[in-house]
This record gives structure tokens, C-alpha cells and sequence, in this order.
């Protein structure tokens, strides 16, 4: 599965929980943060291709009230120590039953994110774990690479437009898109 031919990519979001970094369930300590084997590479791939970057991430942890926005911003400065450094950060703080525009799948971060890098949201490839990742770049206008984890259910397998093995065969793939639209 390939990404759309037409389409000139400018910028790469990921989530930040089973893709960038190993889920630790409601992770608010910047001392749990592990990498997923490979990260900081893709991610330095990506930076070197010129492609801005960021981060799209559901912190229902902070509704919940077993964390402060504070101690997640804490945990995301460590991801991006770790993995990045990212060009954005975009959180939706709320849990499902709140019904906000930020939550993923609805497309209010990756909107958030096009704007606050200068693109457009057609510009944009989300990589991430979930259907939520994928039909949130898809409600937004973009594209999504699904990377799927022994968590992903096999129907948000079946149903993603663009599945990837790894986050680095992610990067490739846009990458390649991305030479092969600017030849």
C-alpha cells in the first residue's frame, strides 16, 4: 500500500504512545520514557529530509485527574530529548466522554499542528499504532501509515489505506514518496 501519488509531503506527525516510545499505561513520569528500538533514528531521518515534525498526542491521563498537564509536558520534553527534537507538540488533555474537537480520531490536533508548521493539513503524514492515529489524518485532510503493534486490532489493519512494519519502513515510505514526487 502506497501513499496518495498526487501529493507533495511537506510535514510527519506521530503519536507518541506505542509509536515513538514503548506505552507505559497513563506515563506521566519522565523516568519511565524507553524509546521504541529505532525511534531516534527514523526520526532523524525524516529531520534530514528536511520534513518538519511533530508530535499529536491523547493524554486522557490529565482528565482523569492522575496527572497534571505539568508532569506530561515533563514526559514529552524527555520523548523529545530522547527522540526528536520535534518542531510541535500538540495534546488533547480530555478523556472520550468530553467530546472535544482534539481527541483523536477527530482531526482537531493535526489541524493544530499543520497550522502552528505553516502547512497545509494535505501536506501532512500521520504515523501512529491505532485507527484513531489514521482517522484522525483522514478527518483532517492528511494521510496516515499505520504501524501496527500486537495492540492494534486486526480491523484497524484491515481498514488503513497505508500499513508499514516498523516506524523506520514508515519514514521510508515517505520518504520515498517524497523523492519520487519531487523527481
Amino acid at each position: 500500500m502506497a501513499l496518495a501519488p498526487d501529493r507533495v509531503i511537506r510535514g510527519l506527525l506521530f503519536d507518541r504512545d506505542d509509536t515513538l516510545v514503548i506505552d507505559v499505561p497513563y506515563n506521566a513520569d519522565p523516568h519511565r520514557v524507553v524509546p521504541v528500538p529505532g525511534a531516534h533514528r527514523a526520526v532523524e531521518r525524516a529531520r534530514a529530509a528536511g520534513l518538519r515534525l511533530g508530535v499529536v498526542t491523547n493524554q486522557s491521563v490529565i482528565a482523569k485527574g492522575m496527572a497534571t498537564r505539568e508532569q506530561v509536558d515533563a514526559t514529552n520534553a524527555r520523548v523529545d530529548e530522547l527522540v526528536g527534537p520535534f518542531d510541535v507538540w500538540c495534546v488533547c488533555p480530555h478523556d472520550a466522554a468530553d467530546r472535544c474537537v482534539c481527541r483523536k480520531p477527530k482531526p482537531g490536533m493535526v489541524y493544530e499542528a499543520a497550522e502552528r508548521l505553516g502547512l497545509s493539513p494535505t501536506e501532512i503524514v500521520v504515523v501512529g499504532d491505532i485507527g484513531a492515529d489514521v482517522g484522525a489524518a483522514e478527518a483532517a485532510g492528511a494521510q496516515g501509515v499505520l504501524v501496527p503493534t500486537p495492540r492494534t486490532r486486526q480491523e484497524e489493519v484491515d481498514v488503513a489505506t497505508t500499513v508499514a512494519a516498523s516506524l523506520d519502513d514508515a519514514v521510508t515510505l515517505v520518504l520515498e514518496h517524497t523523492a519520487a514526487v519531487r523527481a
